[in-house]
């Protein structure tokens, strides 16, 4: 297994409990492929270009413990879930 970490970018303008769940989803998928060691809220900032017609994004990271060949799902997930502006998996 390789550490990682995930940055997303979640839409603001969405209810908060759609934020948990969209949060939550990849979530439940890091811990069905791996372990997740860290998850750190950074809250609301200001984007330092518009993404999505969006100026404002909320900031979510997590650190985690995963097989290389569950990446590319997990990149997936996030491309089709709505809520999320922007992401990026790097490896640790």
């Amino acid at each position: 297994m390789n550490k990682y970490e995930t940055i997303m970018i979640l839409d603001c303008t969405i209810s908060e409990e759609s934020r948990e769940n969209a949060i939550n989803k990849i979530k439940k998928y890091i811990e069905s492929k791996g372990k997740i060691e860290n998850t750190e809220d950074l809250g609301k900032k200001k984007l330092a270009y518009e993404v999505k017609k969006n100026k404002e994004g909320y900031y979510y990271i997590i650190e985690f413990m995963a097989e290389p060949e569950s990446i590319a799902e997990l990149e997936r997930i996030y491309r089709i879930t709505d809520e999320i502006l922007k992401f990026i998996v790097v490896k640790k």
